[in-house]
C-alpha cells in the first residue's frame, strides 16, 4: 500500500488487492482482523532511515494507519498495531527493520525503536477512534509465561525478569506509561530514551481496547549458568527443556495448560479483554496414496489448547476471541521451511520451492470446521 514506506500517496493497486480480500471475507461470514503492521516495515525504510531507530517512521506509519482506516471503516472493527511488538528485541530485523552498525549500542536501538513503535501504536489508536469510534484497536504479544526452572528465589526472580521483558511492550500499551521497573533496566543497560513530554502524553491519552496475543508453548528458564548450558536453540525464543512436556518435532514444549496460566497472567495485570490469534502446531504432514492427510497430531495439539482456553474462560478471563495459525500452509518465519507446515489446508511445496500449489484439505479442516460450527461445544 505505501511500497517504499515513506511514499505520500498509497498505491491504489494495492488498496484495490485489499478491498476484493475484506469484501470476500464479509460475504462469507468471516470477520477481518486486521494486523496493520506485521514484519513487514519496508525495506526502503531501513536502507533510507535505518528503520524504527528513526522517529520519521512515526510519520510514516500514521500515514499509513489512516488510509487504512478511512478506507475500511464500516468493514473492518478489529485491529492491531504491530505483530509481536516484543520481538523487535529477538528479531530486531523483522520486528523493527534495524540493522546494527559495529559500534552501535544494540540494546540502545532496539528499545529506542520500540518507544517510535509505542509512540506510532499510540497515534494510530488515537486515529482509529476518532476516525470510527466502533472501532477496537488492540496491540499484540509473542506471549508464553517462563517458568522458574526451580523454586530457589533466584530461579524465581529470573524467570520474572524474562516476563518483565514480554509485558513491558504491552504494560506502556494497555497502562499508557513506562513500568517502573524499566528504569533500573534502563540505567543498568546503559539506555537514554528519545521520550518527548509529548510522546508521554499520546501515550497515557491513547491506550488499547484489548490485548491480541500468540501462544505456541511456555518456557524454562534458571539463574544457574551451569543449567542453562542445557538451553535449547528454539525458536526466536531459547528455553531449557520442560521434563514434564513433550516437545513437537521442531523441539517447542507442548503446554496447554500453559495457556490457561498466560490468559490468567495477562488479564490479572490488564484487565482488559484478550483476543488468542496464533496458536497451532508446526509438523511434517503426509500426503497418502488416496490424498488424504491424517493430521490427529495437529487436532490433538488444538483440541487440548482449546480445553484451555475454555478453562481460562471459567477462571473469568474476558476472551473475544481465538484465531489458530494457521489456515492454509505457508513458509515458516521461524525456519524459512514449507515442511514445517501449520495449516488446515495443505499447499504442494517443498522446501525448496518446487511444487504445483494444489490446496488441499487435512482431516483437521474438516475437524476444525465443526468447532466453529459448535463454537467450540464440539471438540
Amino acid at each position: 500500500i505505501f511500497p517504499n514506506g515513506d511514499d505520500l500517496e498509497p498505491n491504489e493497486e494495492g488498496l484495490k488487492f485489499y478491498d476484493s480480500l475484506i469484501d470476500e471475507l464479509i460475504k462469507n461470514g468471516i470477520e477481518p482482523v486486521i494486523t496493520i503492521n506485521h514484519f513487514d516495515t519496508p525495506l526502503e525504510l531501513t536502507k533510507k532511515y535505518g528503520g524504527w531507530k528513526n522517529r520519521k517512521l512515526i510519520e510514516f506509519y500514521t500515514r499509513y494507519c489512516e488510509v487504512l482506516f478511512n478506507r475500511y471503516k464500516g468493514k473492518v472493527k478489529y485491529w492491531m498495531t504491530f505483530n509481536e511488538i516484543n520481538m523487535i528485541l529477538h528479531i530486531p530485523s523483522f520486528g523493527g527493520g534495524l540493522v546494527f552498525e559495529e559500534s552501535e549500542n544494540r540494546e540502545q536501538c532496539m528499545y529506542q525503536g520500540a518507544h517510535y513503535q509505542l509512540v506510532a501504536s499510540a497515534l494510530a489508536t488515537k486515529i482509529g477512534h476518532e476516525i470510527d469510534p466502533e472501532n477496537m484497536i488492540g496491540c499484540m504479544l509473542a506471549a508464553g509465561t517462563v517458568y522458574p526452572n526451580t523454586c530457589h528465589p533466584n530461579d524465581i526472580l529470573i524467570a520474572q525478569a524474562a516476563n518483565r521483558e514480554n509485558y513491558f511492550f504491552i504494560d506502556v500499551q494497555s497502562k499508557g506509561e513506562y513500568p517502573r521497573y524499566s528504569e533500573r533496566l534502563f540505567e543498568e543497560m546503559g539506555i537514554k530514551l528519545d521520550i518527548t513530554d509529548e510522546d508521554r502524553k499520546v501515550l497515557k491519552e491513547n491506550t488499547v481496547d484489548y490485548i491480541g496475543f500468540s501462544y505456541y508453548s511456555s518456557r524454562l528458564k534458571s539463574a544457574d549458568p551451569e543449567v542453562m548450558k542445557n538451553i535449547k536453540p528454539g525458536n526466536a525464543f531459547k528455553t531449557l527443556g520442560n521434563p514434564y512436556l513433550k516437545e513437537s518435532e521442531w523441539g517447542w514444549t507442548i503446554d496447554p495448560v500453559g495457556l490457561r496460566v498466560t490468559m490468567n497472567d495477562l488479564y490479572d495485570r490488564y484487565g482488559k479483554p484478550l483476543f488468542i490469534v496464533e496458536n497451532g502446531l508446526g509438523a511434517v504432514d503426509k500426503v497418502e496414496a488416496d490424498g488424504s492427510i491424517n493430521d490427529d497430531y495437529r487436532i490433538e495439539y488444538l483440541k487440548l489448547h482449546i480445553e484451555q482456553m475454555k478453562e481460562g474462560i471459567k477462571d473469568g478471563v474476558e476472551l473475544i476471541g481465538y484465531t489458530p495459525w494457521g489456515c492454509i500452509d505457508l513458509v515458516s518465519a521461524g525456519t524459512g521451511q514449507m515442511s514445517k507446515r501449520y495449516g488446515f489446508i495443505y499447499v504442494d511445496k517443498d522446501d525448496n520451492g518446487v511444487g504445483t500449489l494444489e490446496r488441499s484439505r487435512k482431516k483437521s479442516f474438516y475437524w476444525y470446521k465443526d468447532v466453529i460450527a459448535a463454537n467450540g461445544e464440539n471438540l
